[in-house]
């Protein structure tokens, strides 16, 4: 998910997420997991299809390779009710089906069997959907350019990538064998999408047909396509393939713009990893919209300005040093693309970990102290509405708050930790170990556990699962100090770093008055560097000496 949404969260939807939401049976086919998404796993999508430009018009198919994972005779698809359902066919026969809001319901003729590679190709036609004002809301991006030339785009994450193409909609079920991607556009028009370059076909009708291939595992909501009077731009990063493909007048603006993208890697990799898509390169697409993460062609739609749209969304001003989409969207490619949520209410696991990657970027290029001061920033942006985590099954995000309360969050973890070198163990482990894999947020806090020896589930549950900070509340009793914490969840119990005239100290504070070794003297100044950690604090009246 791009940042532009989360600014959508703080504003239109701000106050929608204050009324309780009713759940359909049209969210349940789009979030829940019945049997008949359960009992086939897919392998590879091979999209095929033609775009007119003029008529806003798609059709062609989608051949589907999956294999059976549970015996059946039904499984379900996904495409948008707007868009037509021409044929379905499997082993040369038309198969039945029936639609339900946007669900496609597929019958075959005999039993699927346990452990069968099946392969159906899905025919279908239409006008999809056009974002109103993409990315904030999913589909189709029929745009100018200046020179007043198509240029299209899609942007589909939230909506479901059923709004362009029939798909197994949703986060649990990505194509290991990748996806290949055949895209006719008019002849004088260039169509980029994931992967690798296959090379292109005049068709002899006034279309050129591009093709490009996936041969990672991909996010569906990611598979795109981005039409336009594009130019290359090729770089290399070591073995790593980058290339830019920008608007031809935008060609020598770009070339200077993204001088920051090879640095970036460099940081990422060195805390993340390697680039975890390196058989697909990576790549930067000018979009008419503003961004989205779509794995190895990620959007750029900034107009070359450094911050979001030329602000700083932390009023730091350090986010003015620095191209906000080109570093989030990139982050994406570890914490989103690579490491999938399962389910959408789980969405923090991109959001959260995506925004921590703005803080560790800073922290490469201008040091400890300006990534301190970008993060207190990003306290301005928390909402406090809802929980983190939303509601399974049904296709809801949680708050928007996962953007800058999920980063703060993993910033107080790594400053109560208190040792950096098991902080950025723990962080490279964390996306090795999940490499390409699809998880839950009981999976993070387990591994987060484990690999630290300490449980840290309280904590998570209170950022995550409630809408208030936790309280330090501070008191001197005697020549002591005590202390503890007030917090929804429970046991919550964090290790903090308390400064006593100067002096800090760690304690481990529990829900009762904690009595600690720090020593007090009459009048000592006690704080806590709300830099570091994103919680309330309390300091009370001191007794009587």
């Amino acid at each position: 998910m791009m940042m532009s949404r989360y600014i959508v969260f703080l504003t239109v939807m701000f106050s929608l997420s204050l009324v309780a939401q009713p759940f359909t049976r049209k969210d349940s086919l789009m979030g829940g997991f019945p049997k008949e998404r359960l009992c086939f796993d897919v392998k590879r999508y091979e999209i095929d299809i033609r775009v007119n430009p003029e008529k806003k018009y798609i059709s062609g198919h989608n051949s589907i390779q999956f294999e059976v994972v549970e015996a059946t005779k039904r499984i379900q698809l996904d495409l948008f009710a707007n868009m037509q359902v021409d044929s379905i066919i499997w082993q040369t026969k038309k198969l039945t089906y029936t639609r339900e809001f946007n669900a496609v319901f597929i019958d075959f003729p005999e039993l699927l069997t346990p452990g069968a590679s099946e392969k159906l190709t899905f025919y279908y036609s239409g006008n999809p959907i056009i974002a109103r004002q993409a990315p904030w809301d999913g589909g189709f991006v029929f745009s100018k350019d200046k020179l007043n030339r198509p240029w299209i785009g899609v942007a589909v994450q939230g909506t479901g990538a059923s709004v362009w193409y029939p798909v197994k909609d949703g986060q649990s079920d990505e194509p290991e064998q990748g996806v290949l991607l055949k895209v006719a556009v008019p002849n004088e028009l260039m169509n980029v999408s994931n992967g690798r370059y296959k090379g292109s076909t005049p068709l002899n009708d006034g279309y050129t047909r591009w093709d490009w291939e996936v041969l990672n595992p991909i996010n569906t909501y990611n598979v795109t396509l981005n039409i336009g009077h594009y130019t290359r731009i090729t770089d290399r990063l070591e073995d790593l393939d980058i290339d830019y493909y920008v608007l031809d007048y935008n060609r020598e603006k770009a070339i200077k713009h993204f001088e920051e993208v090879k640095p970036m890697l460099t940081c990422f990799q060195s805390k993340f990893g390697p680039y975890p898509f390196k058989e697909d390169g990576y790549k930067l697409v000018e979009t008419p919209y503003l961004g989205m993460e779509h794995q190895s062609a990620v959007a750029y739609g900034n107009n070359y300005l450094k911050g979001y749209r030329g602000m700083d969304l932390s009023g730091s001003g350090v986010g003015l040093t620095f191209d906000y989409i080109t570093i989030h969207e990139s982050g994406h490619e570890w914490f989103g693309n690579s490491i999938t949520s399962r389910d959408i209410a789980d969405m923090w696991i991109h959001e959260g970990f995506t925004q921590y990657s703005e803080l560790v970027f800073i922290e490469c290029q201008s040091g400890y102290e300006k990534m301190l001061k970008y993060a207190f920033g990003l306290r301005r942006n928390v909402a406090h509405d809802r929980p983190i985590i939303g509601p399974y099954g049904v296709n809801q995000e949680g708050s928007g708050d996962m953007y800058p309360k999920g980063a703060l969050l993993l910033h107080t973890i790594r400053h109560a930790l208190n040792n950096d070198t098991l902080w950025w163990k723990l962080i490279w482990d964390y996306c090795h170990t999940f490499k390409h894999k699809i998880i839950d947020t009981e999976t993070v806090v387990q591994f987060f556990n484990e690999t630290t020896a300490m449980d840290w589930t309280p904590v998570f549950n209170q950022y995550l699962r409630h809408t208030r900070l936790p309280i330090l509340h501070v008191r001197t009793r005697g020549k002591r100090l005590e202390a503890r914490w007030e917090a929804d969840a429970t046991s919550f119990a964090m290790p903090i770093t308390l400064i006593v005239d100067g002096t800090p100290y760690q304690i481990t504070p529990q829900s009762d008055w904690t009595r600690t070794k720090v020593k007090m003297k009459k009048n000592a100044i006690v704080t806590v560097d709300q830099q570091k950690f994103f919680i309330k604090f309390n300091l009370e009246k001191n007794e009587a000496q």
